[in-house]
């Protein structure tokens, strides 16, 4: 294995954790009701759409995550704390089946009953690549070099084939399993997403403060 790789369960944990913060399922109802009156074709084209603008968003976050530390001055374990209570507030909303303002606004979730939405917005950015998909993409792109990068995008390009997988088979997803499904798979999601969320912000504060080790 190349010495810039970490081993395989980092990466593992890695894409795991980022389909568990992009939570697809979650995405269904919003993507059906923008899609409620389009042909299938139009509905293939967005489900595309989305899922490269995702992969977009997070590649460029891997790309230039660790400059935009050292820009505003912030430490790689405080940003590990932070970006762990960020994904926590994600989780807590997920267990509530909900999406939560940390991942959608009011406004925005209007601007989708409203039809006044293109797709793009508010369904990629920001309820799917949002804050919390945002910060684990940084966070988890700095050990490494290239070789570690090449890894962390072919992750990234996973989780939005998955993603990208769930929007293009919407309808039947959400026919066969209904509300109550897709609720169960989020609050399932938002329990592995929780216990992920507390191991980042337990290892910021073990950097910060080596005495807690």
């Amino acid at each position: 294995m190349d010495a810039e790789l970490l081993p395989l369960s980092a990466y593992a944990r890695f894409l795991v954790t980022l389909i568990a913060v992009l939570d697809p399922f979650l995405a269904v109802p919003v993507y059906l009701a923008l899609t409620a009156h389009h042909g299938a074709l139009r509905r293939r084209s967005l489900a595309r759409v989305v899922a490269i603008t995702v992969f977009a968003v997070l590649a460029v976050s891997a790309l230039v995550g660790e400059r935009l530390l050292v820009f505003i001055g912030a430490s790689l374990p405080a940003f590990r704390v932070g970006g762990g209570l960020v994904l926590l507030l994600m989780a807590l909303a997920m267990l509530n089946a909900e999406a939560g303002g940390v991942r959608q606004t009011r406004a925005e979730a209007r601007e989708v009953t409203s039809g006044e939405a293109s797709g793009a917005v508010p369904l990629a950015v920001p309820l799917l690549a949002g804050p919390g998909a945002i910060s684990t993409t940084i966070l988890a792109a700095q050990p490494g070099g290239a070789a570690h990068l090449a890894a962390i995008l072919g992750c990234i390009a996973i989780a939005c084939a998955a993603t990208w997988a769930v929007l293009r088979l919407a309808q039947p997803i959400g026919a066969r399993l209904g509300t109550t499904g897709l609720n169960i798979a989020t609050r399932l999601l938002g329990l592995l997403l929780a216990a992920l969320a507390v191991q980042t912000m337990a290892e910021g504060l073990r950097q910060l403060f080596p005495g807690l080790g």
